[in-house]
């Protein structure tokens, strides 16, 4: 436990600190060390790509089904890696960085966003170009194992252990991920409709099991579950601004004053906001994990710069859209009935003040879903590591999804910190061993958006 504790602390707790000029400072996390000078560069190197190819974003969204032989589409690909981004970051992750850092935070949750943005182009772009044939399911895996294993392989080394052990934190975490799903739906049942928790628990367990056992029924259960509940959340969030309409100015007032803490009376105002809008949205996006790749290698596009575009627009569709509509629910409800209210309490209070009862109702049918969804999207990612840890055996992949059924039972019924401690371990080692790739290898993502974006100039 000492050495889990350490570990998690080396990685996710502050290295150092900044001093700030009124007397306070700002707690630098390896993470964000990490994560935020890498996510800058990729944005410099590809010319700010999240803002200049947006309009090519939304035009490949709308593009037609044109995978075969088993492979899934780009689009398909978009929605899997949605599934795991808009989860319980978009819920509980935003609640966190609110209670903790203020409205500012907000702010500080878009920027990153951008950033990481351009990291999840390179990534994608790059597990696109390094994909190989699926023996067992069909069509493609890949991921950062595959790429990871290829750059060590230009350097005349016949294997990696960078690459195995991203495959090992990947499962690692997904297993410690699955704990904390099934312990917030069973929760948030419980807190809504006093339903007993090894009731729901088994229910989703099982409802799991039928879906992951069943050989392409994963992405064909999220290409329903995932546009629809991300639709019908946004559709109700808006709702809610709609009808406040005549609060929103100050709302927006109240984010940017924030975010650079000119209202914080409590000095440190500004690093809190700062510090918890970055931390959270890199937990929610999850740009540079190396999570989404492991669906983009897995897709059939003409080009492998279209699957960086797919998956740099997940992070605009998660952080900027998802987690803003979080946002604006709790901002938008009275700030005296929120002022004493944390964690997800904070939520389901703006959600009582906005639709009553009904609306801690629908907290846990969505919860549920989008808990529910990030379980089978991260069953899929494992697929692939599975696969280049210990070959083509189908065996070996229904090992780990019993697994990873085990770990959802025990989330759902005890509360195992522990095992979340392991799972936040997993993807920030993850994080760690795709960046020593990313970093090298990022001029072969850019000479393929050159390339894209040529193609696209003579098509006009």
């Amino acid at each position: 436990m000492k050495l889990i504790s350490f570990i998690y602390n080396l990685l996710w707790g502050d290295l150092f600190y900044l001093p700030l000029p009124n007397g306070s400072s700002i707690g630098i996390s390896l993470l964000v060390l990490i994560l935020i000078p890498s996510g800058i560069f990729f944005t410099i190197k590809t010319r700010f790509v999240p803002i200049r190819m947006f309009p090519e974003m939304l035009k490949l969204s709308a593009e037609k089904n044109t995978s075969k032989n088993g492979a899934i589409s780009g689009m398909q690909a978009l929605i899997v890696s949605t599934a795991t981004r808009v989860g319980m970051g978009n819920m509980v992750g935003v609640v966190a960085a609110l209670s903790a850092g203020g409205a500012g935070a907000v702010f500080w949750m878009w920027i990153t966003a951008l950033i990481g943005s351009s990291t999840a182009f390179v990534e994608a772009t790059l597990a696109q170009l390094h994909k190989e044939k699926d023996p067992l399911y069909g069509g493609y895996r890949g991921g950062p194992a595959y790429y990871i294993h290829n750059f060590f392989a230009q350097k005349g080394n016949r294997y990696s252990v960078i690459a195995v052990l991203f495959a090992l934190s990947g499962l690692l975490c997904w297993g410690g991920i699955s704990q904390v799903i099934s312990n917030s739906i069973s929760s948030s049942f419980q807190n809504a409709f006093n339903i007993p928790a090894i009731i729901t628990t088994s229910v989703t367990v099982v409802i799991a099991a039928i879906i992951v056992f069943r050989k392409n029924a994963s992405v064909k259960v999220l290409d329903v579950i995932v546009p629809v509940m991300a639709a019908f959340y946004f559709i109700l969030s808006l709702f809610v601004i709609v009808t406040n309409l005549d609060l929103l100015p100050s709302v927006f007032t109240r984010i940017f004053e924030e975010a650079f803490g000119i209202r914080q009376v409590v000095a440190g105002g500004f690093g809190a906001a700062l510090m918890n809008g970055v931390k959270r949205g890199l937990f929610s996006n999850e740009a540079g994990s190396g999570s989404a790749p492991c669906a983009a290698a897995a897709s059939d596009v003409d080009h492998p710069a279209k699957a960086g575009l797919f998956q740099a627009f997940g992070v605009i569709i998660d952080t900027i859209v998802i987690c803003s509509c979080t946002a604006f629910i709790i901002l938008l409800a009275p700030a005296d009935m929120m002022a004493n209210l944390t964690g997800m309490e904070l939520l389901q209070g703006a959600m009582m003040h906005h639709f009553g009862y009904a609306g801690v109702v629908f907290t846990a049918i969505t919860l549920l879903l989008f808990s529910f969804s990030t379980f089978i999207g991260v069953l899929y990612y494992a697929r692939s590591n599975v696969a280049y840890l210990f070959g083509d055996s189908m065996k070996s992949q229904n090992i780990y999804k019993i697994f990873a059924l085990i770990m959802l039972f025990i989330g759902g019924v005890a509360t195992y910190t522990f095992v979340w401690d392991i799972g936040d371990i997993g993807v920030a080692l993850m994080t760690i061993f795709n960046m020593i790739a990313i970093i090298p290898m990022h001029k072969q993502a850019i000479i393929s958006l050159d390339d894209y974006t040529q193609k696209v100039k003579n098509r006009k």
